[in-house]
């Protein structure tokens, strides 16, 4: 979708509109610094996708196939929230033209068990690095110690009632790296 803009803002938009009836209670500053940032760490992936013909669609297909190789395609319906319709359309472009491989499982053949092409590792090894860029630079202006703050933030925010096997394993992993969550 098109970002609108205005060359000047609209009468009525001038100001910030005030919160109505939230007593001063509604966290306007970090929503909007939450838009912006997701902006700007996806706007770097995007226009390098953009030369494939992909989307943040395939880019999150892409970073957890690579991340946890052997991901069943149920369970990345899962990770992902999307239906299988929206999935589909995705995994076939990234399918056919390379990026990922799917293979039988060895326990049940139904299964479909989805590994990143060294093509597309290279391509997830790519964004992750402009993303990364992104991060390093931002907690470069913080205090070494802020960066646990930010994690501990970040993780909070994921909805824990409605568990992903994939979340389950980042928050192992996150553990085991820190010894602490």
């Amino acid at each position: 979708m098109p970002d609108i803009n205005f060359a000047t803002p609209p009468q009525d938009a001038a100001e910030p509109r005030p919160a109505a009836g939230d007593g001063g209670n509604l966290r306007w500053d970090i929503i909007e610094l939450l838009f912006f940032a997701y902006r700007d760490f996806v706007g770097d992936p995007d226009q390098e996708l953009e030369a494939f013909g992909f989307g943040r669609a395939h880019h999150r297909v892409m970073h957890f196939v690579y991340r946890y190789p052997g991901l069943k395609v149920a369970d990345l319906l899962d990770v992902l929230r999307i239906t299988k319709q929206s999935l589909g359309r995705v995994l076939k472009q990234l399918l056919d033209e390379g990026y990922i491989v799917q293979k039988t499982g060895d326990n049940d053949r139904r299964q479909r068990l989805l590994y990143a092409t060294p093509k597309g590792e290279a391509l997830v090894q790519k964004l992750a690095g402009l993303q990364t860029t992104r991060i390093t630079k931002a907690l470069a202006e913080m205090a070494p110690q802020d960066a646990e703050t930010v994690k501990r933030f970040l993780r909070a925010m994921i909805d824990r009632e409605d568990p992903d096997k994939v979340l389950e394993t980042i928050f192992a992993a996150t553990v085991n790296q820190d010894g602490k969550e």
